[in-house]
């Protein structure tokens, strides 16, 4: 119909009527190939293909008036009722693309959702969330870490009897402050951890007491794996708190290397120690000097009643 409107508009005055007819002239046309060929194709006159379509349309009882076939066979001509696509441009492919929009248009729809939300969590949440995490680094490098290096310092400074701790926490100080000020996290946080456990060590108060229960063992020797020729000797101790509790603390074990949170353990002694006691005990089946050391509140080392040698084991 689109097509009928544009003859109207050339024509200015044919009805309505008159354009359909014009326009089955030409449909006629094109589907005689044959007579369209012969006559449109070659120099005969107007008139004889005019009384060609005139004969056809009369066999179908129509009568079609001169002037409609005149207007069907020029339209034909000018390919007027004859749809020829548009070129292949920018613009119609677009054009192509928006009239195809319900096919695509939900899927490319939820992809931009998706996108969107996508790029908000990303823009919206988790920047902001990494830059506080990472200003968050920041602060606590250059301030929290060597504040609270500077904090357990100041616990030891009040709580020591000896200059030796302050001499041993000083260079954890130092070196926790310079791993903060470089980046290192960890070797802040380790410098931390020594020197809670040097403040924690001049907090402690027990009695290393030699165990003596029927059933346990007193003393074992071993043969050192490197040299089976020597004997190893060590006394079985506890440490005992100043109210009679059991105190856990970290032994390194010299045959696994491990270091483990007991509360009994067995240090190693000369043998002159190790036969000392043994015949204390064998005496009356009491150990008479059975405290081995005290370790006193303020002071890092233990005072040993006995000689002792480094080294310990945990299991036996």
């Amino acid at each position: 119909m689109a097509s009928g409107g544009a003859i109207a508009g050339q024509t200015g005055k044919a009805p309505l009527d008159d354009v359909m007819l014009a326009m089955d002239v030409v449909d006629t046309l094109r589907h005689e190939q044959n007579l369209v060929a012969r006559e449109l194709g070659a120099t005969a006159r107007e008139a004889e293909l005019i009384e060609r379509l005139r004969k056809i349309y009369r066999d179908q009882g129509i009568e079609v008036p001169d002037h409609i076939l005149k207007e069907g066979v020029k339209a034909l001509a000018e390919s007027r009722f004859t749809y020829a696509p548009p070129p292949d441009t920018f613009s119609t492919r677009l054009a192509r693309l928006y009239v195809g929009r319900q096919r695509w248009g939900r899927p490319v729809l939820i992809g931009v959702a998706l996108l969107a939300v996508v790029l908000g969590g990303y823009f919206l949440v988790y920047r902001p969330y990494q830059a506080s995490m990472e200003a968050a680094a920041r602060v606590e490098l250059a301030e929290e870490l060597p504040a609270r290096m500077d904090e357990i310092y100041q616990q030891i400074f009040n709580e020591t009897k000896v200059q030796s701790a302050l001499e041993v926490a000083q260079p954890w100080v130092e070196r926790g402050k310079a791993a903060a000020g470089r980046g290192d996290r960890e070797g802040a946080l380790a410098a931390i951890d020594q020197l809670e456990s040097i403040h924690a060590t001049l907090l402690a108060e027990y009695s290393i007491t030699i165990v003596n229960r029927p059933g346990e063992s007193t003393g074992i020797w071993r043969f050192p794996e490197d040299n089976t020729e020597a004997t190893n000797y060590y006394l079985v101790v506890e440490a005992v708190g100043p109210d009679d509790a059991l105190v856990t603390l970290p032994i390194t074990n010299e045959e696994t290397g491990q270091t483990e949170e007991v509360s009994t353990w067995a240090i190693r002694v000369p043998d002159v120690t190790y036969e000392s006691v043994r015949t204390d005990r064998q005496d009356d089946g009491i150990i008479q000097r059975n405290i081995l050391g005290i370790k006193q509140y303020g002071f890092l080392d233990t005072d040993y009643a006995m000689p002792v040698l480094d080294g310990a084991i945990t299991q036996w």
